[in-house]
């Protein structure tokens, strides 16, 4: 039987470092179905999902990402999935919230926050901070892809997300 499984897994960037994680589950018969990998500062950071239908996977998957720690300084944590369930409407239609501005804390919880609190699914989540051509001052840029609720009013959530934006003091832009 086919179990599914996630792999989170970070180390310093350097060449070779997916394919040090990625040849664990090659050589124990596991097939990768989606993945996303970043560098972050210095850092390397991959969330691999992958199924197998060895029965003894786990347990492997366990010595194999200790390995990985003590040998490649990979830390890699793996956890089982229930079974696959089938694919229902998620609701109403995807959207893009494009964030901007001066670089504070608080700019990622108190959108997220607010889209949560609205039943908008943030479905996949990219920020990055980056020096003002002009000023060096330092900007905070972030791109969220979202999934509305059924039936949800974008000039409603799009209100919303100016008045978060007003008290962050940042642009959001909401595209759906």
């Amino acid at each position: 039987m086919e179990k599914r499984f996630i792999m989170t897994a970070f180390g310093r960037d350097r060449v070779g470092i997916v394919a040090d994680v990625t040849r664990i589950l090659f050589e124990n018969g596991c097939n990768l179905e989606e993945t996303s990998m970043n560098q972050l500062a210095d850092e390397f950071a991959l969330i691999l999902l992958f199924n197998s239908r060895q029965e003894d996977v786990e347990a492997l998957l366990e010595r194999e990402t200790r390995r990985l720690e003590r040998e490649k300084g990979i830390s890699a944590f793996v956890r089982p999935l229930s079974k696959r369930s089938p694919v229902a409407g998620r609701g109403g239609a995807a959207a893009v919230v494009h964030v901007e501005g001066v670089d504070q804390a608080g700019i990622v919880y108190k959108v997220s926050r607010f889209l949560a609190d609205n039943g908008v699914n943030i479905v996949d989540l990219k920020s990055n901070v980056v020096a003002s051509p002009g000023s060096g001052t330092t900007l905070y840029l972030m791109d969220i892809h979202v999934q509305l609720p059924e039936g949800a009013d974008s000039s409603r959530l799009d209100e919303g997300l100016q008045r978060v934006a007003d008290e962050l003091n940042v642009d959001i832009g909401l595209e759906v």
